[in-house]
């Protein structure tokens, strides 16, 4: 039987129809709505009647941003929409005749990759988006873990340096400072000031008046010296990262998403190497693999619905 995922972002909203293996059979989309959180509530109740309509649906999941409680029913908080202690799943049924489910949205995609992509021959994945910010989702002994409140495996806000760089968050030194398409841009700018290997991103951004993560990672495929060494770094610091995690979760496998994985091994070589420079007990403790994903920009739905079948299965 099928199962309905929705993703909610800032810009969009993305919804399937997704089959028990994973294949998308019907795809939507729409602008998220910027006036309200109850138009964007109505936005995604007309796309789950538009997937659902004739079909055999068994259960929707919402994929949203932001902490969502243990219940998976409430969003406490959403930074780019909103939403602060939404009822979201209450919200939904009474609305709608379809067992609901809401998740995190770095959380769907991460058990979308663990079920169906990158980590599906693995029993313990932890995955590090790589896009804007850093996200993150970890799955051990086959369970998607949440932590006790709900709010757990929020990765990109682990601290890697002391007093660092400030965050979004409010804290400092966070590894989405260091690890995230935000970052790579940073360290991209201080290249291309300091010339000499930047050269080529000093050209770029003189041509156009800035540089774009379209601009880098052309760049990136090109071969130019200095954003390879913008790559480098960002790829040395999600690797220390790993290594921590490493001493915590002890995952099999590493999976990276998001935007800034589409640079495939240029990315996975240095983090690696750090990885390995990093971690304790080296050479008596198993190496894991590190991979890029593969379900990319599909994720989040398949995700949010083969959560939403599994809860529904279970309940």
């Amino acid at each position: 039987m099928h199962a309905i995922g929705i993703d909610i972002g800032g810009t969009k909203i993305a919804g399937a129809l997704v089959s028990e293996l994973g294949e998308i059979i019907v795809e939507d989309r729409v602008p998220t709505p910027t006036t309200g959180s109850g138009q964007i509530i109505d936005a995604v109740v007309a796309m789950i009647e538009r997937l659902s309509d004739g079909r055999d649906v068994e259960a929707a999941g919402v994929a949203a941003p932001g902490f969502i409680d243990v219940t998976q029913s409430t969003v406490y908080y959403a930074p780019n929409i909103p939403w602060r202690s939404e009822p979201l799943r209450q919200r939904l049924t009474e609305r709608l005749d379809l067992d609901i489910t809401i998740d995190n949205d770095a959380n769907a995609a991460g058990w979308a990759e663990f079920r169906f992509g990158a980590g599906r021959l693995y029993s313990d994945m932890t995955m590090l988006t790589i896009g804007t910010g850093v996200g993150g989702a970890i799955v051990s002994q086959g369970r998607l873990f949440r932590g006790g409140f709900g709010a757990g495996a929020e990765l990109g806000h682990m601290r890697i340096v002391p007093d660092g760089l400030p965050c979004g968050c409010g804290a400092r030194g966070c590894i989405e400072q260091y690890g995230s398409g935000r970052a790579l841009m940073r360290m991209a700018n201080e290249i291309a000031d300091v010339g000499g290997i930047g050269l080529g991103l000093a050209a770029v951004r003189e041509q156009s008046g800035t540089l774009t993560g379209q601009d880098v990672a052309e760049l990136i495929a090109a071969g130019d010296p200095g954003a390879l060494t913008a790559l480098r770094e960002l790829g040395t610091w999600l690797g220390q990262a790993c290594a921590s995690l490493s001493a915590v979760l002890d995952p099999q496998v590493f999976v990276f998403g998001g935007g800034v994985s589409v640079a495939g091994d240029l990315l996975i070589d240095p983090i690696r190497e750090a990885y390995l420079a990093h971690l304790p007990a080296r050479g008596f403790h198993p190496e894991p693999a590190f991979v890029i994903a593969e379900l990319v920009n599909d994720a989040g739905v398949v995700g949010a619905a083969d959560l939403a079948r599994v809860h529904s299965e279970n309940r």
